[in-house]
């Protein structure tokens, strides 16, 4: 993830508070040197006192609970939804009510169009976060195109640090990918050690189905469900999971 912009590097004592952490929950106090947790201690100890002392600064969390800050790793800010038309938070907004909510981090998405150069779709989305985060942030790329050009680009991108790339068996002229792009991206994939994941529905059969209920003038919202039936989203879960068989992109059990 990037680092925020808006912390200053300063010692901060967290003290008080009932500490949750994987293990359970337990009476300690944080210390945090700049971006990070130097110490857990327990109350009353020197080494507490010691760095109550040191402490730029002091959280009372007495009554409270203190908590790791939360990851959110499926963002969609400044989201293009038509040419119209964003989703209703940007980088700066939606990582500012993400702050108040405890959540530290966010992973949002590089959106390469089909057409799109892949470093282009990296460098104008970076762009659009640079400065304006309150928290870490980080990327995941949805993928329009997978040909030589880009599949040869993924290793300059995991290199940059994003090393989850996003197919979509759905969507046609955007981002779809049929079964033959998404078994040569899974096998690249394998390749670098990245992660694939799959915007899974049969997109294709579904488009049929949304024409047929416009064309009977069933366009109330109910009718998005019901022209998405489950069942092609578990056909297709289930193709995605078999083509990430074949191209040895499945998580080897030992």
């Amino acid at each position: 993830p990037q680092p925020c912009t808006y912390r200053e590097a300063v010692t901060i004592l967290i003290k008080g508070g009932r500490l949750v952490s994987a293990s359970g929950g337990s009476d300690a106090e944080v210390l945090i040197d700049g971006e990070t947790i130097a110490a857990v201690l327990r109350p009353g100890s020197e080494l507490a006192e010691a760095a109550e002392r040191g402490a730029e600064r002091t959280i009372d969390a007495t009554d409270c609970y203190v908590l790791p800050g939360g990851i959110d790793v499926h963002t969609h800010l400044q989201l293009p939804m038509t040419p119209e038309a964003t989703s209703s938070d940007d980088f700066e907004t939606g990582t500012i009510a993400a702050a108040w909510g405890g959540t530290t981090t966010v992973i949002d998405f590089v959106g390469q169009f089909k057409g799109m150069r892949v470093q282009d779709a990296i460098d104008e989305r970076l762009a659009e976060a640079d400065g304006r985060c309150a928290i870490d942030y980080g990327f995941h790329i949805m993928m329009g195109d997978v040909d030589d050009q880009s599949l040869t680009a993924m290793a300059s991108v995991v290199n940059q640090g994003i090393t989850s790339f996003k197919y979509f068996m759905a969507y046609p002229g955007t981002y779809y990918s049929d079964d033959g792009q998404l078994l040569r991206a899974m096998q690249r994939a394998a390749d670098l050690g990245a992660l694939v994941m799959t915007h899974a529905e049969n997109g294709i059969a579904i488009d049929v189905l949304r024409e047929q209920a416009a064309d009977m003038g069933r366009t109330d919202p109910i009718w998005h469900g019901r022209t998405r039936p489950a069942r092609l989203e578990a056909e297709a879960v289930h193709r995605a999971a078999s083509l990430a068989e074949v191209a040895a992109a499945w998580p080897d059990d030992g």
